[in-house]
């Protein structure tokens, strides 16, 4: 057992404090629910350490060591690259077990569910969440059931279901498929990587690995994808969490980028995010952030506003433009992925000179070869 110095978790709609092994996923007021942390990090202490996400334990917000669930995952590559003549650092984040950065989510998550004592959880994804689910909960002896929408891609089905997971698709749209398991998790522990808010604390070590990486220095603008925002809030939590603890001295600016044709995120920014609005979605070849509606949409476009970013929509041409630059440098992934470095492209035709630039690549392409193909011809 390991004795933190504060973990709970709070209600960011009524700010009711729950204990942190409280089986929550939602307040009971409907409100989102967010975990505080208040622990202890030694750098000289992880550097002993394994190269995994599990080095930064006291971050973590898991109380029993022997709950864990792990394939010692983490500490991706962040390899130097060369794009537009400039040097950019390339977190390589989709060389994870399950082929995306979800499995930092989903080992703590996971991990939370074990200690909890839960045999049973539900799940919805456009395929990567879910696989990242699935495989931990196959590591953990935990059944759980995964909702997708009907016209996810075969690859990560077919993933999903080696996992032995029980697999439901649901007629409609991305959205439709989480308002159903939504109505589904009122009778199981939903294991959401949007809803539940361990998935985030997992997502955050993206930080910890760039700045560790970096020699504790802190990258100067950090790009990422945005669809549910799981790794931008992530990203931020580490970021300010090593900005109060003193480890950084400056919180990155955050470029969120988004598709084109399902950017609800960028408009609300640019419309600021209280205003009400009605936002049509279209398809996008970057499936895996076409999310018409996120449920933390505020907590992204806070956490953009507070670093100092800015949002970067791109179309699907530029998308697979990207995606054809990124095989013809020997990066494999899948187009969501490289709409995250068509935003990488747009951002570096005005950037600071100097910069420290660091950007992912999430989604390995072996999860949508098939789409893949038939882009590229």
């Amino acid at each position: 057992m390991r004795t933190p110095l504060h973990y709970s978790i709070i209600c960011t709609k009524c700010s009711t404090v729950y204990p942190i092994n409280q089986a929550l996923w939602q307040c009971p007021c409907g409100g989102l629910l967010d975990i505080d942390i208040k622990t202890n990090l030694s750098l000289d202490s992880i550097v002993r350490r394994k190269p995994t996400m599990w080095r930064y334990r006291e971050v973590l917000p898991i109380i029993d060591d022997g709950a864990i669930v792990t394939y010692e995952e983490g500490f991706t590559p962040l390899l130097k690259t060369v794009w537009s003549r400039r040097s950019i650092y390339v977190k390589q984040d989709f060389l994870f077990p399950t082929g995306s950065y979800k499995d930092r989510g989903a080992s703590v998550l996971i991990s939370k569910v074990r200690e909890l004592g839960i045999d049973e959880v539900i799940e919805d994804s456009s395929g990567n969440a879910g696989a990242a689910i699935a495989a931990y909960c196959a590591r953990a002896g935990i059944s759980c059931h995964i909702y997708v929408p009907e016209n996810t891609a075969a690859d990560k089905v077919g993933q999903i279901q080696a996992y032995h997971a029980q697999l439901h698709t649901v007629k409609g749209t991305r959205e439709d498929t989480a308002q159903t398991t939504l109505r589904k998790a009122a009778r199981m522990y939903y294991a959401s990587h949007y809803w539940n808010p361990f998935f985030m604390h997992g997502t955050k070590t993206f930080a910890y690995e760039i700045c560790e990486q970096l020699d504790w220095y802190a990258p100067h603008t950090v790009i990422v994808p945005v669809g549910h925002g799981t790794l931008l809030i992530g990203a931020y939590l580490g970021f300010t969490e090593m900005l109060a603890a003193g480890i950084i001295n400056r919180l990155p600016k955050i470029i969120a980028v988004q598709a084109e044709r399902c950017a609800p995120c960028a408009f609300a920014f640019d419309q600021g995010y209280k205003a009400r609005y009605e936002y049509a979605y279209l398809d996008t070849v970057a499936t895996g952030i076409a999310i018409a509606n996120p449920v933390r949409k505020k907590q992204i476009i806070t956490a953009v506003h507070m670093s100092d970013g800015h949002f970067i929509t791109v179309t699907d041409a530029e998308i697979i433009t990207a995606l054809k630059k990124l095989c013809e440098k020997g990066f494999y992934v899948e187009p969501t992925a490289a709409a995250t470095f068509a935003g990488l492209l747009h951002y570096l035709t005005n950037a600071p000179p100097n910069e420290v630039i660091v950007t992912t690549l999430t989604g390995h392409g072996l999860k949508t070869s098939a789409q893949i193909a038939e882009l590229l011809r």
